[in-house]
């Protein structure tokens, strides 16, 4: 009996509570849907959420994020429901995480924090361990002195993974040297998957793209019928995964890339840009988006936005609306007993929907319930032929 209960206390899951602040130039609903996104975050970084805090704020505290009130009544909830974690929506400066943690005492983290932990999770490859190790490194580099004052009382958990435990007890000249051991070891990384994708001959590429949490590795597994790991966790898929794809009698690359988020860390982005390169070197891009999200608009603007930094938005697209085996027209989302069955759409009205007409061409899914995919596969075949004939207009491979 006494073993089984100290088993199950070592499984217990992690308690957190969530905060963010409510800037003049955003709405309570925006706030709202980050903080659920935090949640979601917080639940595939294996934690449970608690309670959530918000405070209206013409800007963030310098010192202590959110105001004083508001983090004595943090505090007072921490101490009565003993929660173990206590994650800020935005990044917390260096000054900042130092102060919150001296008055809270436990664990905090923020946005960057967490996303960087559920990284570490995912990450498989030599290459995207290295990209996380170097992201963590770079994170952890300012705050080095906070980190040693409590390095006794470290413990595992949320945002304990990683070299945050294996380089903390190095110095800071220690920490520059291994950040420079890690680009160079991408460096090579890089070359090497380089040269792997001018191996692939004259095949078009066509990659996958959109928010994290989309649907990108089931399509994946229905259009390649491989085996891509997929679940409805945020970043399932962090490594990036080319599979070669026959539709008809035309042959042609498909990659499955790492999902993108607002608020996305920009350091993050920047570590993660060269296992983004087959987004780059893409001939084609299939946007999807979770069309079921009450916030689908936002995405594809984060999605728009991410590809602008790595200069891929003017590439051909299809944009793959998802899921709509899940829309409710926006009519529907407002009235009362949103727990209702959602009303069929017909792949008319879609098409005939601003969706359909401004996000030319466009195709509407459902990858779980291989809902109108014998079109989305036209399509995909009509795009990759005409550019195969256009780039190779000699090559019998399709005669």
């Amino acid at each position: 009996m006494a073993k089984q209960q100290l088993f199950e206390t070592a499984i217990k899951p992690e308690t957190a509570i969530l905060v963010g602040i409510v800037l003049p130039d955003e709405s309570e609903e925006k706030e709202q849907e980050y903080l659920e996104e935090l949640a979601f975050l917080v639940d595939t970084a294996g934690g449970v959420v608690k309670q959530v805090f918000t405070q209206k704020l013409n800007h963030p505290d310098r010192a202590t994020f959110v105001g004083s009130g508001k983090l004595d009544e943090i505090k007072a909830y921490v101490e009565a429901e003993e929660i173990d974690i206590v994650v800020f929506d935005d990044e917390l400066s260096p000054s900042q995480l130092r102060n919150i943690e001296r008055e809270l005492q436990v664990k905090i983290l923020d946005r960057s924090n967490l996303i960087l932990d559920i990284f570490a999770r995912r990450a498989k490859t030599a290459q995207a361990k290295t990209q996380v190790e170097l992201a963590q490194l770079q994170y952890l580099l300012p705050r080095l002195t906070r980190m040693w004052t409590h390095l006794e009382r470290q413990r595992g958990g949320i945002g304990m993974r990683g070299p945050g435990e294996s380089q903390i007890e190095s110095d800071r000249r220690m920490i520059l040297n291994k950040i420079a051991l890690l680009k160079e070891r991408l460096k090579a990384i890089d070359k090497q998957a380089e040269t792997q994708r001018k191996n692939r001959g004259q095949l078009i590429r066509v990659a996958l793209v959109g928010y994290t949490n989309v649907g990108k590795s089931t399509i994946m597994n229905l259009i390649s019928k491989s085996e891509v790991f997929a679940e409805n966790k945020l970043f399932a898929t962090l490594d990036t995964t080319v599979r070669k794809v026959v539709i008809e009698n035309l042959p042609f690359l498909l990659s499955d890339t790492v999902g993108f988020i607002r608020k996305l860390p920009h350091h993050l982005v920047e570590c993660f840009k060269s296992t983004l390169d087959e987004v780059r070197e893409a001939d084609v891009l299939l946007h999807v988006v979770d069309i079921s999200h009450p916030s689908f608009e936002d995405h594809i603007r984060a999605v728009n936005e991410t590809l602008r930094e790595l200069s891929a938005l003017d590439k051909p697209t299809i944009t793959v609306f998802n899921k709509i085996d899940a829309y409710r027209p926006e009519s529907e989302q407002h009235e009362e007993g949103t727990d209702m069955e959602p009303q069929p759409v017909s792949l008319e009205d879609f098409k005939s929907s601003w969706m359909g007409k401004h996000n030319s061409p466009a195709v509407f899914i459902s990858a779980t319930d291989k809902m109108n995919v014998d079109e989305f596969r036209k399509l995909l075949y009509e795009t990759v032929v005409n550019m195969h004939t256009e780039r190779y207009p000699y090559d019998n491979l399709l005669y």
